[in-house]
């Protein structure tokens, strides 16, 4: 892998533009969902964010070619969706229930469950920067739950096993990166999950106010454009670059919940995430210098 001093500047201003975008996605996406979660069921805002972002993802295909979707791993892009699609349930079920910078500091737990997954079933090796982000992601989440001191939020458990249905997408998806287009994944993503969220949705289906238009739009629109501007990102520039960006996800999210939704701005939150940030850059970084060596 590229070191961020021998990158073109060219390439770190395009990761810097394409990362930001899906921040700021991602917090557009979570602002969406806790307002959308007064009013409509989870299901209903998943079926919303599917649909909304498969007919992006359609019109993309569109000018590009349908050639781009040809897959043989159908059953690879389903098994993978039934995770993502637990992760996502978790993840904006999180949002209804518990402090917007909880949820987006317990997720960054994602990367130490991807570590262990990918050395059981993709037998990568267990190094050293590895145990290290692992003891740091589990170090850090005990931060932020305070185990003893207060009372556990059952809600946070639910957002850590979000966080470990992603990361089993996160590992399916690397073993496909060989032979799916980007635009692929995001089409099966989207096309298989629809039905997923709108098969429950229907029982419990209330009919969206004019309010909620606008967030049902920002939902939809983030759901498509995080995951795009994050595979544009990573195709333009180094890991190094964009995964520092992606962590003002936190701080941004935290001032929001402040100011907008009267949430707390604790310290044991924002040194629990910093230390699991550290321990995955740290192991980010190692496997960077690791990889140009071989």
């Amino acid at each position: 892998m590229i070191q961020n001093n021998s990158l073109p500047a060219a390439s770190l201003i395009h990761g810097f533009f394409w990362m930001s975008g899906a921040v700021i996605s991602f917090v557009g996406m979570a602002i969406a969902g806790r307002e959308l979660s007064d009013t409509l069921s989870i299901f209903q805002i998943l079926t919303f964010r599917s649909f909304i972002a498969l007919s992006i993802t359609v019109l993309v295909i569109m000018r590009v070619g349908w050639p781009v979707i040809k897959t043989s791993h159908i059953s690879y892009h389903f098994l993978r969706n039934i995770f993502n699609f637990g992760g996502q349930f978790g993840w904006f079920l999180g949002i209804s229930l518990l402090p917007l910078a909880t949820v987006f500091a317990l997720e960054y737990a994602t990367p130490v469950w991807t570590a262990l997954l990918a050395v059981i079933f993709l037998g990568e090796r267990m190094h050293h920067a590895r145990i290290l982000a692992i003891c740091c992601g589990i170090a850090g989440v005990v931060i932020i739950l305070r185990p003893g001191l207060n009372v556990i939020d059952p809600a946070a458990f639910i957002v850590i096993g979000a966080a470990f249905c992603y990361a089993v997408s996160y590992i399916l998806t690397k073993s496909m990166t060989k032979t799916e287009h980007p635009l692929a994944v995001l089409f099966y993503m989207n096309l298989i999950q629809f039905p997923f969220a709108l098969l429950p949705a229907s029982f419990v289906w209330v009919i969206p106010s004019i309010s909620d238009i606008q967030w049902i739009v920002l939902v939809g629109v983030g759901g498509f454009f995080s995951h795009y501007c994050l595979t544009r990102a990573f195709q333009v520039a180094d890991t190094l670059t964009v995964i520092p960006i992606d962590f003002m996800r936190l701080p941004i999210i935290a001032i929001i919940g402040y100011f907008f939704y009267n949430e707390t701005l604790e310290t044991a939150l924002l040194f629990g995430a910093l230390i699991i940030f550290m321990g995955n850059y740290y192991n980010i970084r190692y496997e960077a210098v690791r990889n140009k060596s071989i």
